[in-house]
């Protein structure tokens, strides 16, 4: 689902997507609280959603649209790059946050992950991150021992099969562990993960 509340914006994703045959518009929405309204009729797998709407901005939409599917799978695709959005949208849950001007390629690779459940992040997403972790306004949530121990070593340059034998794990729980740290972080890859630790003293 497309949620923008310029009609040119949605008309022109709409039709990019459409290039891409695994990928299916399910509906659009011009305002958060239009979106939240047909969610529930549509089942949107990923909803695209601007962040500086009327009405409802993003993180207000992300909010309800989560309280309606708390498995809501919201990618953020905007025009702004300011800290604060960016935090605001990742404390809210999104998935991912695009910048408008990413290629058709990237944005269909982005919703693919999405759909998957993985976290896609611009630079300029995640820049912003790292300076709201040094100023502390992230609510990254608490890393138990465990992922301490594997993120330590991601650090160190350890691959999944290489942490598994260091600390005598099945590979699968490795994945399992760098998969719930890179959720907690809000990051979308393993050197985010460590920079972002990094800055914050985790590790």
């Amino acid at each position: 689902m497309i949620v923008d509340d310029h009609t040119i914006v949605r008309s022109g994703l709409s039709a990019l997507l459409q290039a891409y045959e695994d990928l299916e518009l399910a509906g659009e929405a011009s305002n958060g609280r239009e979106a939240i309204a047909i969610y529930d009729r549509i089942k949107p797998d990923v909803v695209l959603l601007d962040m500086v709407m009327p009405e409802m901005d993003g993180a207000q939409t992300m909010r309800g649209l989560r309280e309606r599917d708390a498995k809501a799978k919201v990618l953020v695709l905007t025009s702004f790059k300011e800290d604060d959005l960016v935090t605001a949208a990742m404390n809210a849950g999104a998935i991912g946050y695009l910048l408008k001007n990413v290629t058709a390629d990237e944005l269909a690779a982005a919703i693919r992950l999405a759909a998957m459940g993985k976290r896609t992040l611009s630079p300029e997403a995640t820049e912003a991150l790292i300076h709201a972790a040094q100023r502390g306004d992230m609510m990254v949530e608490e890393l138990t021992a465990r992922e301490r121990e594997v993120l330590t070593l991601v650090k160190e340059g350890m691959n999944n099969h290489e942490i598994a034998d260091k600390l005598y794990l099945s590979v699968s729980t490795v994945k399992f562990h760098v998969s719930s740290i890179l959720g907690k972080l809000g990051v979308g890859n393993r050197t985010e993960a460590v920079a972002l630790a990094i800055e914050r003293k985790l590790i």
